[in-house]
C-alpha cells in the first residue's frame, strides 16, 4: 500500500483515519445472495495492482485458487510503492523500492507459486501519468487470448488515485481484449457506507481453507505495510489491524461493471488533426490509392466506418452517383465533430449523414431505406486505419454485419498501417486476415509496401473488363 492521497472518489479520508468496520461489512444481507464468480470458463488471470500488496489484499484469496487449479496467472505491478513512507527517517524512496519488491515476489510465491510478476516501474504516486503504458502491458499479456482471461484489477472507485489510475487503464485494456474485468475494491471498503454499495453490480468468490491461508501468508510478506518500519516517527504502520480485517473473511468480492476505452477520444479532443491527415503524405498517398483501387466510378450507397476528421470521407462524396448517400460513422464524439465541420456542405445537403456509433453494436440505417432499421443496401464499404483499434471479437463480428449489410455488387474496402499498433492486439495485416477470413468476397485486388496494406474485397462480376 502507498499512503493515500484526495482522489477524485472520496477526497476527505486517510489510511490511519476512522473507518467502516470489516464486521458491518459481512452483516450485510445483500452479500449472502450476491452471484458468484465461476473460475471455469478461463485458462489465464490477469492481476493488475498499483503498489506491491494491493493484489494480495484485494485479489490474494482468487490468485491462489487460480494457482490451484493450474490456470496461468500474471500479476502486473505499476509501481514498486516507494511513497508508502514519505518521511521516514530509516529508509529513502529507493530502498523501499526495493525492499517492495522483494515483498511481491515473496507474496506472489506464497499466492501461486508458478505466477509471473511484471513490473512497469511507474512512479509511485502517479500512476496516472503511465497509464497508457500500463494499458499497453496489460493488452500484451493478454493479446488474442481474451476470452479466455481474467482481468482483475482496483476498482475504479476505490478513492485512491493509482488504484483509479490502474483500474482505469485495465479497463481499457479489457475493452480492446475481451477480457473479463471484474475489480477489486481496497480502500473503499474503509471508508464507504454498506447502504450506499452497488450491491448488484458486486460478485463473490467463496474461498477454501488452503486458498486463505495462502492470502494471509501473502499479506504478512509485505512486512513494511502491516508492520512498523522502526519505532521512530515517520516509520508507523501502514495498515492497521482493522483495515487488514477487511482482507480475512471466507469469501472476497469484486465490482462487475462494463470496461471503457477513452484512449481515441482523447486523442480526438486533445489534437485537431491527431493523425496528421492534412499535412503528411503518408496520408495524402494512401487516400489518393484507395480511390484508385475502387473499381466503379460511382457508387450509390458508401459505408465509411471510422471516418476520424473525415479527410478521406470528403474525398468519398466526389465518388457518389446522382442521388447517392454515404454514411460516416467514428466512436468519438471530438472527430465526428471535426468530420462535421468538414463535411458541413453535404450533410447540409442530405447526402452524408455523419454518426457517432461504435461499431459493430451500434450499426447504421440505410441511407436510402425510410424504414428505421430496414434492410442495409452498401455496394461499398471503406475501413480505413481503424480495424485494429477494434477488439478480435467486435472484429469478428463486424465481419457478420458487413456480409449481412453489402450488396450483392458491394465492395469492400480494407486500408491499413502494416506496422505494429502498440497497445492493442491487433496490428493491420492481422485485422484484415481476419475480415477476410469471414468474408464470402474475394480479395481481388491489393497493394503492399512498407507501411501500408490496401485490399478490395468484391465477387468476381463486379470487377469491370478493362474496355468499360
Amino acid at each position: 500500500m502507498s499512503r493515500v492521497e484526495p482522489s477524485m472518489s472520496r477526497p476527505n479520508f486517510t489510511h490511519d483515519g476512522p473507518g467502516t468496520s470489516a464486521a458491518s461489512w459481512r452483516a450485510r444481507p445483500e452479500r449472502v445472495g450476491l452471484e458468484r464468480i465461476d473460475l471455469a470458463p478461463y485458462e489465464r488471470v490477469v492481476v493488475v495492482a498499483a503498489h506491491p500488496d494491493d493484489e494480495s489484499l484485494g485479489a490474494g484469496g482468487l490468485i491462489a485458487e487460480a494457482g490451484e487449479r493450474g490456470l496461468e496467472v500474471v500479476v502486473v505491478l505499476a509501481s514498486a510503492g516507494e511513497r508508502s513512507h514519505p518521511h521516514s527517517p530509516t529508509h529513502t524512496p529507493a530502498d523501499l523500492a526495493v525492499r517492495r519488491r522483494a515483498e511481491a515476489d515473496a507474496a506472489l510465491a506464497a499466492l501461486a507459486p508458478r505466477a509471473e510478476l511484471v513490473f512497469l516501474a511507474a512512479a509511485d504516486g502517479a500512476v496516472a501519468d503511465a497509464g497508457d503504458d500500463l494499458t499497453a502491458a496489460i493488452v500484451e499479456r493478454i493479446g488474442e487470448a481474451g476470452p479466455t482471461t481474467l482481468l482483475l484489477a482496483p476498482w475504479r472507485h476505490d478513492g485512491h488515485p493509482d488504484h483509479e489510475a490502474a483500474g482505469v487503464a485495465a479497463a481499457a485494456a479489457a475493452w480492446r481484449t475481451d477480457a473479463a474485468l471484474l475489480e477489486y475494491p481496497v480502500w473503499w471498503w474503509h471508508w464507504s457506507d454498506p447502504q450506499d454499495a452497488p450491491w448488484a453490480a458486486l460478485r463473490r468468490l467463496p474461498l477454501s481453507g488452503p486458498a486463505r491461508e495462502r492470502r494471509g501468508r501473502a499479506i504478512a510478506a509485505h512486512r513494511s505495510q502491516v508492520r512498523p518500519l522502526s519505532d521512530r516517527p515517520g516509520d508507523e504502520v501502514l495498515l492497521t489491524a482493522e483495515m487488514l480485517a477487511h482482507f480475512e473473511g471466507s469469501d472476497e468480492l469484486f465490482v462487475a461493471e462494463p470496461p471503457v476505452d477513452t484512449r481515441l477520444e482523447r486523442l480526438h479532443r486533445d489534437a485537431d488533426d491527431p493523425w496528421g491527415v492534412d499535412e503528411r503524405w503518408y496520408e495524402e498517398r494512401k487516400r489518393e490509392l484507395v480511390l484508385a483501387s475502387l473499381p466503379a466510378r460511382r457508387f450509390e450507397r458508401i459505408l465509411d466506418i471510422g471516418c476520424s476528421t473525415g479527410a478521406l470521407t470528403a474525398r468519398l462524396v466526389d465518388r457518389l452517383a446522382p442521388g447517392g448517400g454515404l454514411v460516416a460513422l467514428d466512436a468519438s464524439p471530438s472527430a465526428a465533430q471535426a468530420a462535421a465541420r468538414r463535411l458541413a456542405e453535404p450533410i447540409a445537403e442530405g447526402t452524408v449523414r455523419l454518426g457517432v456509433a461504435e461499431v459493430p453494436d451500434a450499426w447504421p440505417d440505410d441511407p436510402g431505406s425510410g424504414e428505421p432499421g430496414g434492410a442495409l443496401g452498401f455496394d461499398l464499404v471503406v475501413i480505413s486505419e481503424v480495424a485494429y483499434f477494434l477488439s478480435p471479437q467486435r472484429l469478428r463480428r463486424l465481419a457478420a454485419r458487413l456480409e449481412a449489410s453489402l450488396r450483392s455488387d458491394g465492395v469492400l474496402v480494407l486500408c491499413h498501417w502494416r506496422h505494429p499498433v502498440v497497445g492493442w492486439p491487433l496490428d493491420g495485416p492481422r485485422a484484415h486476415r481476419l475480415l477476410i477470413e469471414q468474408s464470402s468476397r474475394p480479395v481481388q485486388a491489393g497493394y503492399v509496401d512498407r507501411d501500408v496494406e490496401l485490399l478490395v474485397l468484391a465477387h468476381d462480376a463486379v470487377w469491370l473488363e478493362p474496355d468499360r
